[in-house]
């Protein structure tokens, strides 16, 4: 099993790595961005880099940093920058940045960005879109289409269609629902797009006191880190009124969790294999909430 991207990028000091800049589109401007799954069940788009392309780019919300392939750069022939801090499900390294002038999605371009560059083979794609390229917007995925639609809240209907509306908080470019149970246990959720698996931390598997028979999956990150991890099934997720049940779970020390603050009480890495349960999920960056419509068979935990 695979789990592609990195969860953070923080720059070699202590001060975190600008953003891009983006260039706005109009006000009332919604992009429709027709996408694919790939093999491990996540949504690629397509990106444009350097006018060139396009890209098959992995959206990942649960990667601070958009990061691009090795094999892109080469071709694209990117300026080799400075080296950035990355830390991983497998621990923390140095890894190469390279500038780039522009990178398009949709209708939307971001000028001046430092991407990371990794291993065709270990992203899995040509390079991943993290959360610095959609703050301040709201970015609907449509897993039943394949989609991700981009604009503000307003023009993308508001809150109407979604069963459930949570308000998280921020940390570090994500979103974290707070309010949220697993087999009756408080847990704090951040929606992972970038990955197939749910990760839990080492205080979830403790909170939930599982055995699972010894079973354990390796996972590789982005930078080819490797971590094996404990695998359990959880009974059900719930979050707001409605359940996810038979959640598969592989519990691990990731240094992820740290990094968002996320290790001393049970946390989890919410991924495709799950997400793609839901028909959309709306994650709205500007006003901090998540929003997810439900399908008719998806269970009620009320």
């Amino acid at each position: 099993m695979r789990t592609a991207a990195a969860a953070m990028a923080l720059a070699a000091s202590t001060a975190a790595i600008a953003g891009p800049t983006p260039l706005a589109p109009p006000p009332a401007a919604v992009d429709i961005i027709q996408g694919a799954r790939d093999r491990d069940q996540r949504l690629t788009v397509p990106v444009r880099l350097e006018g060139q392309g396009p890209y098959d780019f992995v959206v990942d919300t649960g990667s601070q940093r958009s990061i691009v392939a090795a094999g892109v750069a080469a071709r694209l022939a990117l300026k080799p920058a400075r080296q950035v801090r990355v830390i991983d499900i497998g621990g923390t390294q140095m890894v190469d940045t390279v500038t780039a002038t522009e990178l398009g999605i949709g209708g939307r371009s971001y000028r001046d960005l430092e991407l990371p560059i990794m291993d065709d083979a270990n992203v899995g794609a040509d390079g991943v879109v993290g959360t610095d390229n959609l703050q301040q917007q709201r970015v609907l995925l449509d897993f039943a289409r394949n989609r991700m639609i981009v604009g503000d809240a307003r023009s993308l209907g508001g809150n109407g269609g979604y069963e459930i509306v949570v308000t998280a908080r921020r940390k570090s470019g994500q979103l974290i629902i707070t309010e949220a149970t697993i087999d009756h246990v408080r847990v704090a959720v951040v929606i992972d797009t970038g990955s197939e698996t749910t990760m839990g931390n080492r205080a979830l598997q403790r909170a939930l006191a599982r055995s699972d028979g010894g079973k354990q999956v390796t996972l590789v990150s982005a930078t080819g880190n490797v971590v094996v991890a404990d695998m359990g099934l959880a009974d059900r997720l719930s979050i707001d009124n409605v359940g996810i049940t038979n959640v598969l779970i592989a519990y691990s020390d990731a240094p992820v969790f740290p990094a968002l603050d996320l290790a001393a009480k049970p946390a989890l890495m919410l991924g495709m294999r799950e997400l793609r349960l839901f028909k959309r999920v709306a994650i709205d960056f500007a006003s901090r909430k998540i929003l997810f419509n439900v399908p008719a068979g998806l269970s009620n935990s009320r």
